[in-house]
């Protein structure tokens, strides 16, 4: 256990399943996410010695700095850093869409990914480290109501390619995920609560799972320190790319 992985978004859905996956591979983990309560049942699972829990909203740039602080000794040598949190709000055509979930995506989707990178990096070069960033399918392929949503995530993209080329020399690794359809609680984060509703939108095809995204993330992280993963975009077989729209008066 010479390794340390911080995963952010680890309450639920992509970050639960990969600090999982790193705990029961002997890392340690650190464990980041708002709701502490459910962090502290990663640690009571696991024991303090493989997991510590680091409770903050990312979007609180004050309170992130203190967390990162306050991560047990054992811990803080960093080696490699997920930027899973994020959040989809609203299916809202533009017209339609509120001004305070765009307002919210960009915070935490953007804003807080960066501020929480920015503070990381001197850590992650010292110990030539690695950067996963999960972006998404929607990165590269708009759709109706995925307008800000989709914005953020093709920064995030974008940014990886950048952090890639400013960190030459460093050693450090960067990596973009991008995943297509997948069944977590992001569908209902994003439908207001409304589980019927993601529920009926899952049913009739076999969309990607939690566990698919910890695997593609562990597999990239045990790559050999030469070999770097630029980015991986994955979707469910059921998913594809359905062309442009034209609109006929």
């Amino acid at each position: 256990m010479d390794k340390t992985i911080l995963v952010t978004g680890a309450t639920s859905g992509f970050g639960e399943a990969i600090a999982r996956q790193f705990a029961k591979a002997n890392w340690r983990v650190v464990a980041a996410g708002r709701r502490g309560e459910r962090l502290q049942r990663l640690v009571d699972e696991f024991g303090a010695e493989k997991i510590a829990a680091a409770a903050f909203d990312l979007r609180d740039a004050a309170a992130l700095q203190v967390a990162m602080q306050e991560i047990p000794d054992a811990f803080q040598q960093i080696d490699v850093l997920v930027n899973n949190a994020g959040l989809a709000l609203g299916t809202e055509k533009v017209p339609e869409a509120r001004l305070e979930n765009w307002i919210r995506m960009i915070e935490t989707n953007v804003t807080g990914l960066v501020t929480l990178t920015h503070l990381l990096i001197p850590r992650l070069i010292e110990r030539k480290g690695m950067i996963v960033n999960i972006s998404s399918a929607a990165a590269s392929y708009p759709y109706p109501g995925g307008n800000v949503y989709g914005a953020t995530k093709a920064f995030v993209t974008q940014f990886s390619l950048n952090l890639r080329s400013d960190l030459h020399g460093t050693g450090v690794r960067v990596t973009s995920i991008e995943p297509g359809f997948a069944e977590t609680e992001f569908l209902m984060v994003r439908l207001g609560g409304d589980k019927k509703a993601s529920d009926a939108f899952y049913s009739g095809f076999k969309p990607l799972s939690a566990a698919d995204i910890a695997n593609a993330v562990f597999w990239v992280v045990n790559q050999p320190a030469h070999f770097n993963i630029n980015r991986i975009e994955l979707m469910p077989v059921s998913q594809s790319s359905a062309g442009f729209q034209i609109f006929k008066e």
